[in-house]
């Protein structure tokens, strides 16, 4: 087993001490951490040697040190709507998924920020494990990195692979229109709260963005929230991504069970928040997200509340189908009822998509994804990292 440390995630700086640490020469150091970026993340190198640019004993060196280990791939299971999911593991064994929505022009990466979750939402089905752990830059890195290279999507290359394994046999499955399968978006939508690992969120985004990294603009990366109220503004001045908001319901009585963070943080604080966010405008609208539970949160009059609650907000409304898991204590709205509930909030000005349901028959939809990881017991952990 390779316990070398790992470059994936580093920030500059990081990657520049982490060489120095292993004998590269100050003055070089710059030009090392400018060469092994582009390798890591314009190339997508998965090793050293890969990197025939640089010195054969300094690759020799760098792979004697470190390692460029993604998050393995446990599983990969593709909908018959060509959405893909992957169960991937962690340092530890943690398990966590990840999940690529393809649409024509356009392809939407749904990042986890942590194994399991301490919300509890009602609908959620990662609601019901408990939170095991937060993930660490690397492996929110990773999530992209995996995903490019299952789609052959790094920009060095532009390449599409024409077959894929299906993750359901042995057999390959062709990919009709690859060029619809390139990441464009990446929305922390995935486990988890990422505000509950703000941190570790953070350094993981600048990477994502930084133009001479991962390269997708912060327009591209929207990050939601259940309501964190205390870290909305930070988040807006520290990441700067586009902000998405669980809302679900428009009354605190509803939200409390449905998102009891509710209970703590309330419609109005939450809202007061949503008005406050740095550099909110027509161009940077907040995404207000609605899941659409029959008879509890999809009456008309509660359409016509949700347009009144927002209202100034530059915003838009998804309406989410809501989608089935086992045990699940709510059914999904009628059709119709969508629809009209849609018009309501359409009339008062605001765009209000309804979410085609996509990967529900690999339960890679939303609300769905969870992981069999659990708590290990503190005699595990010492096992697994003795003191020392």
């Amino acid at each position: 087993m390779n316990t070398n440390p790992s470059l994936i995630a580093l920030s500059p700086s990081a990657l520049k001490t982490a060489l120095i640490s292993a004998g590269v020469a100050e003055k070089a150091a710059p030009m090392r951490v400018r060469q092994l970026w582009n390798w890591l993340y314009v190339h997508g190198a998965r090793d050293f040697a890969a990197m025939t640019n640089l010195a054969k004993d300094f690759r020799e060196e760098m792979s004697a040190r470190f390692t460029l280990k993604r998050p393995e791939v446990v599983t990969e299971q593709i909908s018959t709507d060509g959405t893909r999911k992957w169960l991937l593991r962690g340092e530890g064994g943690q398990e966590f998924e990840t999940v690529f929505i393809p649409e024509p022009g356009r392809g939407t990466l749904c990042v986890s920020s942590q194994v399991g979750c301490t919300l509890n939402c009602r609908f959620c089905h990662t609601g019901t494990q408990r939170l095991v752990r937060n993930l660490v830059p690397a492996e929110i890195v990773g999530q992209l990195m995996v995903a490019r290279d299952a789609l052959g999507d790094w920009p060095s290359t532009g390449a599409r692979p024409e077959k894929v394994d299906t993750g359901f046999s042995s057999g390959r499955a062709t990919i009709k229109n690859p060029s619809n399968r390139r990441i464009t978006n990446v929305v922390m939508m995935g486990m988890g709260e990422p505000l509950y690992n703000f941190e570790n969120v953070k350094a993981a985004l600048a990477i994502v963005a930084d133009g001479d990294g991962l390269a997708l603009s912060k327009r591209r990366i929207t990050l939601s929230t259940a309501g964190v109220v205390p870290m909305i503004e930070r988040a807006g001045h520290e990441i700067g991504s586009a902000l998405a908001i669980s809302l679900h319901a428009v009354r605190d009585e509803v939200r409390d069970v449905l998102v009891p963070l509710n209970k703590k943080y309330p419609l109005k604080e939450l809202l007061a928040a949503c008005r406050a966010y740095p550099g909110l405008s027509n161009a940077r609208r907040i995404t207000f997200e609605y899941v659409m539970l029959k008879g509890v949160n999809d009456s008309l009059a509660e359409a016509k509340e949700l347009v009144r609650a927002i209202a100034g907000i530059p915003a838009k409304i998804n309406l989410i189908p809501f989608n089935p898991w086992p045990g699940a204590p709510y059914e999904c709205s009628p059709w119709e009822r969508i629809e009209k509930f849609a018009e309501i909030v359409n009339r008062a000005g605001y765009a209000s998509p309804v979410r085609t349901p996509r990967g529900r028959d690999i339960m890679a939809a939303c609300g769905q994804l969870k992981s069999e990881s659990v708590k290990a017991r503190a005699s595990e952990r010492m096992a697994l990292h003795p003191a020392g």
